[in-house]
């Protein structure tokens, strides 16, 4: 899989742009906030119809313009076809797929696949556990969109059953022998229900992704750090010790993880009621990650932390390729912050990609052994804050 052509239209920093596009490694290079990474956010943007660096789609429309156009030409085993984005600061956004004209934008997801490294991808390392539910989230769902779904109506349980705790915590401290309160804990009761139906589906599909990803991530992290200490991953729940005492050791079945869950609730229910928020589920729950033996989060070394973040989406890349067409692997000023035996090695790693897209603002960032793959390279420039090929 690869673009073949990229054109913008009040984009950003962007009023106009048409890019032609190759296989093999293409260059974008220029000053900091210049407008490099806002190409390289419209082509994620219409991979997953979000951006990686905010929530909301205003920013992503140019200054004083009604709304944003991206358009993508992606080629998969020879089979062409253009997405249409029309992004609108409020309203619903628009989509195509060559001419003809979608009931939803998430109709293109899956005609074209990125996956993407950036700087704020550190926070998979250093930052809270949501940042790594997310990226577990997201390729699950890629891999099998019914767990989007899943999550979606996870979240809404999850968002009632919080209401529920803050709103009648009076009545729910009651107990069943007050009318009140007995209304209350039987809403909290059928609420526990759906709550450990569709968690335990999350959870087991977060186990399950993790079986497969998880030798990936230990083999990218040794292929760019092969210097440092080992890299693994497991899953921690809510739900683990639960699990244990029904069947002495892990699972990926969701009646059992459900079951689990139930009893979990039960168990903390006094203490949710008292804290008025949930306390048991996948919501709870975090990626571990290690190096050696220890948590990478606050003992791993800057480059160590920038490694296994790379090594991450490294692992996403080799899951999803081995699944299916390559997906286009997009470097975001990754280079900057890594030393230049480890360059070096990420350029091994990544020329064997179809399509790489990178992104750098100093050509010394940029390691000798990468000059030899590029097939295209764009120098790109601001003039009163109107971003441009040169």
């Amino acid at each position: 899989m690869y673009i073949r052509e990229l054109d913008l239209r009040d984009f950003r920093s962007w009023p106009e742009l048409s890019l032609e596009l190759s296989p093999g490694v293409t260059v974008l290079s220029g000053r900091n906030g210049h407008g490099k990474t806002n190409v390289v956010e419209a082509v994620y943007y219409s991979s997953v119809l979000k951006s990686h660096r905010v929530s909301a789609d205003g920013p992503l429309i140019r200054a004083g313009a009604a709304n944003a156009r991206v358009s993508v030409t992606t080629v998969n085993e020879g089979r062409e076809l253009t997405t249409h984005l029309l992004i609108k600061e409020s309203g619903g956004n628009q989509a195509q797929i060559n001419r003809t004209r979608l009931k939803s934008p998430r109709e293109v997801l899956g005609v074209l696949r990125t996956v993407l490294f950036s700087p704020e991808d550190l926070r998979l390392v250093v930052g809270e556990p949501a940042e790594r539910r997310r990226f577990l989230d997201d390729l699950a769902a890629l891999r099998t969109p019914r767990l989007g779904g899943v999550k979606a109506d996870y979240d809404k349980i999850l968002r009632q059953r919080n209401a529920l705790l803050r709103s009648s915590a009076l009545n729910l401290r009651r107990g069943y022998d007050d009318p009140a309160g007995a209304a209350a804990l039987s809403t909290l009761d059928a609420w526990d229900a759906q709550l450990a139906h569709a968690g335990a589906q999350v959870i087991a599909g977060r186990l399950s992704l993790l079986d497969d990803l998880a030798a990936p991530i230990t083999e990218s992290y040794a292929a760019v750090a092969p210097e440092s200490r080992p890299a693994a991953a497991h899953y921690r729940s809510t739900v683990d010790d639960a699990v244990r005492t029904l069947l002495g050791e892990g699972t990926r079945d969701p009646e059992v993880i459900g079951a689990a869950m139930l009893t979990e609730l039960g168990r903390r229910r006094a203490e949710e009621i008292e804290r008025g928020t949930t306390l048991v589920g996948p919501h709870r729950d975090d990626l571990v990650l290690l190096l050696g033996e220890q948590p990478a989060k606050g003992y791993a070394s800057h480059g160590e932390t920038w490694s296994l973040a790379l090594a991450l989406h490294l692992a996403e890349y080799s899951l999803l390729a081995a699944e299916g067409s390559e997906p286009v692997l997009i470097l975001d000023d990754v280079f900057a912050e890594l030393d230049a035996a480890r360059r070096q090695r990420l350029v091994h790693v990544a020329e064997g990609a179809e399509q790489v897209l990178i992104t750098a603002a100093v050509g010394d960032d940029l390691p000798g052994n990468l000059h030899d793959v590029v097939s295209g390279r764009y120098s790109v420039v601001m003039e009163e804050g109107v971003s441009r090929i040169e």
